[in-house]
């Protein structure tokens, strides 16, 4: 596979039984998990991620998808047979059906400790679909454990709330009404974090799904001051749609930090500023 941190289904139909390959479908809203969707049919091979018990920790302060216990993280990708970390290991590829929002999410955190050869499947189970792929359905039989090995911090960087602001290019990857202040259909407080500056995650997909090129990606980022000089941070509303952010920007050949916590746990605080861009004021609540 290239360097890139996305691969194709063409690649990926070629590498099955060289590669790990996850299943992370997901819907965000509090609906079923996508376990009876894998069920369903699957990549050949695909072991299923849930995304609220392998991805997240339960929510509290820390946010609404706080990052794992780094335990509770490495079992869940040994349980489903992915081995390596810094030393190296069986490549990964990650998919979902929500647009490489989970995909990123679960890209994101095997990179970040410290899987050093993870791709996210450009398209997602869309694209293996369209390209008339083999699927496999039903519950797949046991798999060996993986040896993975995970190191904190060994890969993707972190920023916290207290150091946030202070990032050259903070940007917001939630939907621009969401941004603005204007809706908020999710968290107590409505607006954003002031100075950040807004990339909705639909701006890094072309119309049929697939990430844009590269050269595209870095003028997208460009408009709103990301250059190679500039240190940069994504956020969301609760940590894990901004990896999409982290991602598209890794593709444009820029490297940028994740604030976990994100929105929802930034207005935990009523200390903490609220910025809107439509008149309305925020209110910092629990």
């Amino acid at each position: 596979m290239s360097a890139s941190p996305l691969v194709t289904v063409d690649e990926v139909a070629g590498l099955l039984g060289d590669v790990t390959v996850l299943d992370v479908r997901y819907r965000m809203g509090g609906g079923p998990s996508g376990r009876g969707a894998y069920d369903g049919g699957h990549v050949p091979g695909a072991r299923y991620v849930d995304l609220d018990t392998a991805l997240a920790a339960p929510p509290g302060a820390r946010g609404r998808h706080p990052l794992p216990d780094v335990a509770v993280f490495e079992a869940a990708m040994c349980e489903a047979g992915v081995s390596g970390g810094v030393g190296g290991g069986l490549p990964v590829v990650v998919y979902d059906d929500w647009s490489g929002h989970a995909a990123a999410r679960c890209w994101w955190l095997l990179r970040h400790h410290g899987h050093r050869d993870v791709r996210v499947l450009d398209g997602g189970w869309s694209a293996w679909l369209a390209a008339g792929l083999p699927v496999e359905t039903g519950c797949p039989g046991p798999v060996a454990p993986g040896r993975f090995a995970a190191t904190t911090g060994a890969g993707m960087p972190v920023v916290s709330a207290e150091d946030v602001q202070q990032v050259g290019v903070l940007i917001d990857a939630r939907a621009p009404e969401r941004y603005r202040g204007e809706t908020e259909p999710i968290d107590p407080v409505a607006g954003h974090i002031p100075g950040a500056v807004n990339v909705p995650t639909a701006r890094n997909l072309t119309p049929d799904g697939f990430f844009r090129p590269a050269t595209e990606l870095r003028e997208l980022y460009a408009e709103v001051g990301v250059t190679d000089d500039t240190t940069v941070a994504a956020y969301c509303g609760s940590g894990v749609t901004a990896a999409h952010d982290v991602l598209a920007l890794e593709v444009a050949g820029v490297t940028a930090a994740l604030y976990p916590g994100s929105w929802s746990e930034w207005i935990t605080d009523p200390t903490r500023p609220v910025a809107v861009t439509s008149g309305r004021r925020g209110t910092a609540g629990p």
